[in-house]
């Protein structure tokens, strides 16, 4: 009997395909959803390091037309009221109002530097919101994935008690496979999850970075309009 019971388990295919393959319908649903999940959250993350990568080159060219000595007008007539860059977008933010905030007879409405203030946050708000966009979804599956696959691994070790009881043998070499294919799934739940919540930290702690590197930028824009207000 244990000889017989032992060939079996030899000709049990244990590889990943093998173990999706013989899992019950539910727990493979589970594995599907975690292994969508990984790839989603992959497709973000690759994205998103594209994306700040070019913000961060997008930043620091601008930063040095803006420090270049021209002057601001002029910049702002080269890269125009709708640019394509952060930075440029929030300098014509700043640069619309102050142009907006002159009367015809050259005077300035009063409360210009505050209307100019506000123009760059919600500049800086939106690229903000352009920047974490997709994050969230990486912390939920960093957070939902490890919970989601111990769902399915409950799943399966009762399927695979259910079916020593059927069988009425608990000779390990029967119970192996089933057991295999329930833990596959937290596998994969944290497969999905372990990249997700590194990444999150890391992109969030790179957006904020960014961010910050914007309200830098928007003070010190302020400071120089300030001071020809106040000339």
């Amino acid at each position: 009997m244990e000889a017989e019971t032992l060939a079996m388990a030899q000709e049990i295919d244990f590889s990943m395909w093998g173990l999706f393959a013989r899992a019950t319908i539910t727990v493979k649903v589970v594995m599907i959803m975690l292994i969508l999940a990984s790839f989603w959250a992959w497709a973000i993350i690759i994205q998103k390091m594209i994306v700040y990568r070019s913000a961060r080159r997008e930043a620091s060219v601008f930063d040095r037309q803006f420090w270049s000595g021209e002057p601001l007008d002029g910049l702002f007539e080269k890269i125009g009221s709708q640019p394509d860059g952060s930075s440029e977008k929030i300098f014509a933010a700043g640069m619309t109002e102050w142009r907006r905030s002159h009367r015809n007879d050259g005077g300035l409405i009063a409360g210009a530097q505050a209307r100019i203030d506000r123009s760059m946050d919600v500049a800086i708000n939106k690229e903000a919101e352009e920047l974490q966009k997709g994050l969230p979804i990486l912390a939920t599956v960093g957070s939902t994935a490890p919970f989601v696959g111990l769902f399915g691994t409950v799943w399966g070790i009762m399927n695979a008690f259910i079916e020593i009881a059927e069988q009425q043998n608990t000779n390990l070499a029967v119970v192996a496979p089933g057991i295999a294919e329930a833990l596959l799934a937290t596998g994969l739940g944290l497969l999905a999850a372990i990249p997700a919540v590194v990444f999150y930290n890391k992109l969030s702690a790179d957006s904020d970075r960014i961010v910050a590197g914007y309200e830098a930028f928007a003070d010190e824009f302020a400071t120089i309009l300030s001071r020809q207000l106040d000339s």
